[in-house]
Order: structure tokens, then C-alpha cells, then sequence
């Protein structure tokens, strides 16, 4: 499990990533690269990262599920992941 403390940051810059979207946009049509810089760094969506639901890992993401690794292994040996099986052959 993450630190609380990055789960909270990872939650206070999604807010920030919605707030200033349309500021943002704005200022990058009109190519104001000044004001871009004004704007809270967290703002930017590429300081964001991607956690597991689950258990909040960053690493190790699997975009399509939305899960770490490890807990999609888990969730899979269990199938409670819809359409995915363990294979064999």
C-alpha cells in the first residue's frame, strides 16, 4: 500500500489538473508561455501519475485495468477480473 500522503498529493493534483484545464488551454492557443509558467506547477497533467486503484502502486501500472501487477494477479488468480483467465497449455 502507498503512503497516504501520495495518494493525497496524487488526488490534490488531479483537482489541480481540472481547475486550470481550460485556463490552460487558453493560454496555449494564444501562446502565452508566460503566463503557462505562472500557473501552479501541479497544474500540468504531465506531473500527474498513474496509480492502482487498489492499492495505489505506481509502479508497474496496467493502464487497461487501471491496476498494479501484483493486484492484478491477485484479482485474476481470484476472477473477479471479467474475460481474463489464468492460462495453460
Amino acid at each position: 500500500m502507498a503512503k497516504i500522503s501520495q495518494l493525497a498529493r496524487d488526488i490534490k493534483r488531479a483537482k489541480l489538473i481540472e481547475k486550470y484545464a481550460d485556463k490552460r488551454a487558453a493560454l496555449k492557443a494564444a501562446g502565452d508561455w508566460e503566463g503557462l509558467q505562472k500557473l501552479p506547477k501541479n497544474s500540468s497533467p504531465v506531473r500527474r501519475n498513474n496509480r492502482c486503484v487498489v492499492s495505489g502502486r505506481s509502479r508497474g501500472y496496467m493502464r487497461t485495468f487501471g491496476l498494479s501487477r501484483i493486484t492484478f494477479r491477485e484479482l485474476a488468480r481470484e476472477g473477479k477480473i471479467p474475460g481474463v483467465r489464468k492460462s495453460s497449455w
